[in-house]
């Protein structure tokens, strides 16, 4: 398939034979129909792990050395990279500069389209210029289409001062691909409602940031077992969750476990520590 300029459109952008009737078909139908599409994304992403896993190593060597990790991205995307890097802070207790999301049209496009923004390649080398980037930082270029503007405006600069960049698109061989030094391409296909990349590349897109951002903080010791150690205790749900960790990892009860977590300011490893050392 072509567009106007007689290129062939990125598949992200062509029409899926699948759902040629969708805007005759019923809901029972239509939420048949994405579920089906949407069971092919896990498949898509496995094939990438090997990827995923190399970008994961890379991270982790970068910020051990002190640096910080960057999504940088527009609509969709820029919003998946700004969500992943806003759970990080409460889910592994780092600080909020450590994984930020950065997204065309700034914050107030998280919540409303800014849409033309994404067109100025310019701008993604001057949003990353104000966040005082280094060699020792990792950028990853998010774009369905890989050729969003704005994001490989960034992802250049970026590689241009050192910096690991990373493009995580849903097409192969994109202009992002070829601006970054390592490439994560989940290609999921056509989407069921034609060029609308926040279904099926958007839930790919997700579902890798949450295997970087993890995998990282795994490696990077924030997790013990399978347990959030080091989360931010912040409300009645988080402070359960807190007492159980607690109590998992130093055998003691429920009324010892909150005892210490109350005395360590609600700090996960304080009170692991304070009740190990008793």
């Amino acid at each position: 398939m072509r567009n106007e300029s007689g290129g062939t459109l990125p598949i992200t952008e062509q029409e899926n034979p699948r759902s040629q009737h969708l805007s005759s078909q019923s809901s029972r139908e239509i939420v048949e129909l994405m579920n089906a599409e949407d069971a092919t994304v896990a498949a898509a992403v496995k094939l990438v792990l090997d990827d995923v896993a190399k970008v994961v190593d890379e991270t982790v060597a970068r910020l051990r050395a002190g640096g910080k990790l960057y999504y940088v991205g527009t609509g969709t995307s820029g919003r998946l990279g700004v969500l992943d890097a806003s759970e990080c802070p409460p889910t592994f207790g780092v600080s909020p500069e450590l994984v930020q999301g950065v997204i065309a049209g700034g914050y107030d496009a998280c919540y409303r389209a800014v849409e033309a923004s994404e067109d100025d390649e310019k701008a993604g080398e001057t949003d990353l210029q104000q966040r005082d980037i280094t060699d020792k930082d990792v950028v990853v270029g998010i774009a369905a289409s890989g050729k969003t503007p704005y994001t490989v405006g960034a992802v250049k600069y970026a590689r241009s001062i050192g910096a690991l960049t990373v493009a995580l698109a849903c097409v192969p061989d994109s202009p992002i691909t070829r601006a970054a030094e390592l490439s994560i391409v989940p290609v999921v296909g056509p989407e069921v409602l034609t060029g609308s990349s926040r279904l099926k590349a958007g839930t790919a897109q997700k579902m890798v940031l949450n295997m970087i951002s993890t995998a990282t903080m795994v490696a990077l010791g924030y997790v013990s077992g399978n347990r959030m150690s080091n989360l931010q205790a912040r409300n009645v749900k988080l402070r359960d969750r807190a007492v159980r960790i607690v109590m998992a990892e130093t055998g003691r009860d429920h009324d010892e476990a909150a005892a210490a977590l109350e005395a360590s300011g609600w700090k996960i490893p304080e009170a692991v520590q304070r009740l190990k050392s008793s």
